[in-house]
């Protein structure tokens, strides 16, 4: 039997919105406030969504409860088996030595913290990003500063604040394709929409980011070095995404950005070294850095040795987000399970959609093309190069697995709360309060897109929840339909660091295990001010500048 959703159940939009918005609510308030640990609250908000979406919106019960399988099943594989795989690398090159190798030689590069947090958090991150997306650059970079000695929050934090900008391109324009393909957008018409969107907040963003570390003060002293860092990926990122596609942007992008900040550091250094390791203003509760060591001098070869894990790990990475690779390994290997029960017997209705849509359930067991795989066979391939016997490989494997577990689980049943408000409609019910703001819409929808991301994790899911929503609204509003898909995509990057599963992957990565209220706390301020600066721009986008007139041929 077909069940529709209904998105104003309680006969008032502004009551229907209020309730909707409880599961969310519920896990934030736990997380930030009543300091609960994260699998506690994010199991506190998925009960609350269950209740909600039975009670309030009529939702079948075992509809619901399938909903919230299938969610959990996708937090395990891909995003779970990404964050198991890049830790136990981390495990690998700590415990053989080679981590504090790699860590004298960026110090080598340059002592000054904040040009080191430009390189891994800001460059060496959007390469990741482009390359894999899904938690991988929040994972690598997050595990590297802690290593480098940076305080908990400070890795965690700054981590997230610097995968901002190049999400919209992530894992090889998953993103943006993903929109044209489900609501028939043209997706080179929308690349380089947002293509023009990002730049400034490309450029903009690694200042935010020394300023939330060091303070204006500190910001200001490096400002040549952080303008190198974002123009040399601020320019790639227009022109490859308005004359190229989505596919490659990122990963020209940050390769053009690591290239010349490393070579402008060779010529110039600051006149004071910033050698502070936690973020300004959170000396103390921040959590504690590593001491700090003296910086070495290694052999070449050792230093070498000491990055092919990682250069191993890259090139990986990048195989297998290739789509022809990713098409290969499906082939081989990909079985799709329709959840009985589910599959095809929700009902998406108007406004949202233009015509009665089914959606579909089904979960595809991606096995040999998820990015976490091509991350294991890096580990294996660079612990067997580190002299690891497969007997030590697999002690380190279990460690691991139970170093994680308990983010694991709390991914599970954050993607379970996602899915579950996606089918049931929860979601859309908040959506549609941004719908309706009228002439502020260019401003609210880009908000829509923040809170899709905020839910899911995902500026694809993102994508694929809101984006016929915003075309609709649009083509009502008589604004450019490719605007507002931009605008979603673009708006949703901003809420790529308060979304739980980044944070919990943030938390891991760092060790700073039952801290991701804290975190949350810290990046909230951030990634509200940075999404309203982005819907500001899209306003001026759909009044004052006429940039959604033009067309790429």
């Amino acid at each position: 039997m077909v069940w529709q959703q209904t998105y104003d159940p309680l006969g008032s939009m502004l009551l229907s919105t209020l309730v909707a918005a409880i599961p969310v609510a519920v896990m934030l308030i736990g997380l930030g406030f009543l300091h609960l640990k994260a699998h506690i609250a994010a199991a506190a908000g998925l009960a609350s969504a269950l209740l909600i979406a039975i009670f309030a919106y009529g939702m079948p019960a075992e509809m619901a409860g399938k909903a919230a399988f299938m969610g959990g099943l996708t937090g395990l594989l891909p995003i779970g088996w990404i964050v198991l795989n890049i830790i136990f690398l981390h495990q690998l090159t700590e415990q053989n030595g080679s981590f504090k190798i790699l860590q004298d030689s960026i110090a080598g590069i340059t002592e000054d913290r904040r040009l080191q947090l430009l390189l891994i958090a800001f460059a060496f991150g959007a390469f990741f990003e482009g390359a894999a997306g899904f938690g991988t650059p929040v994972a690598v970079t997050a595990a590297i500063l802690i290593g480098l000695g940076f305080s908990p929050l400070a890795a965690s934090g700054l981590s997230l604040i610097a995968n901002t900008a190049p999400v919209a391109y992530g894992a090889l324009g998953t993103p943006i394709i993903t929109l044209a393909k489900v609501h028939n957008y043209d997706v080179m018409a929308v690349s380089a929409m947002v293509g023009r969107q990002l730049p400034f907040f490309s450029v903009l963003v690694p200042f935010w980011l020394i300023w939330a570390f060091a303070g204006r003060k500190g910001m200001l002293q490096i400002w040549p070095a952080i303008l190198v860092a974002g123009v040399t990926f601020a320019i790639p990122q227009f022109i490859v995404s308005n004359f190229f596609g989505p596919e490659l942007v990122d990963v020209i992008a940050a390769m053009c950005s690591m290239i010349c900040l490393v070579l402008f550091m060779k010529v110039w250094q600051p006149a004071e070294i910033w050698r502070s390791t936690s973020l300004r203003g959170h000396e103390e509760d921040g959590g504690k850095a590593a001491p700090a060591t003296a910086i070495a001098r290694h052999a070449t070869g050792d230093v070498v040795r000491a990055w092919m894990p990682w250069f191993i790990l890259t090139v990986f990475v990048f195989i297998w987000g290739l789509p022809a690779v990713k098409a290969y390994f499906n082939g081989i290997y990909a079985p799709k399970f329709p959840i009985e029960g589910l599959h095809k017997l929700v009902e998406k209705v108007p406004p949202v959609v233009a015509t009665p849509t089914k959606e579909s359930a089904e979960y595809v067991f991606g096995l040999l093309s998820a990015t976490g795989t091509g991350i294991f066979v890096a580990a294996i391939v660079g612990g067997l190069a580190m002299k690891y016997n497969p007997l030590a490989l697999l002690r380190t494997y279990g460690k691991t697995i139970w170093l994680v577990r308990y983010s694991l689980i709390t991914i599970v049943l954050m993607l379970a709360l996602g899915t579950l408000t996606r089918y049931s409609g929860l979601d859309t019910t908040l959506g549609l309060a941004f719908a309706s703001t009228g002439v502020l819409y260019p401003f609210f929808g880009t908000l829509m897109g923040w809170l899709g991301v905020a839910l899911t994790g995902s500026d694809t899911a993102s994508n694929v929840l809101f984006g016929g929503m915003q075309k609709v609204a649009a083509e009502q509003l008589g604004l450019s339909p490719n605007l507002m898909g931009a605008a979603n995509s673009a708006g949703g990057v901003m809420g790529k660091m308060v979304d739980a599963q980044s944070i919990v992957v943030a938390s891991t990565a760092t060790r700073w295990f039952n801290h991701e209220g804290d975190i949350l706390r810290y990046v909230f301020f951030h990634s509200i001010a940075l999404a309203c600066l982005v819907g500001i721009f899209v306003t001026l986008q759909a009044y004052v500048w006429p940039f959604s007139a033009l067309v790429i041929k």
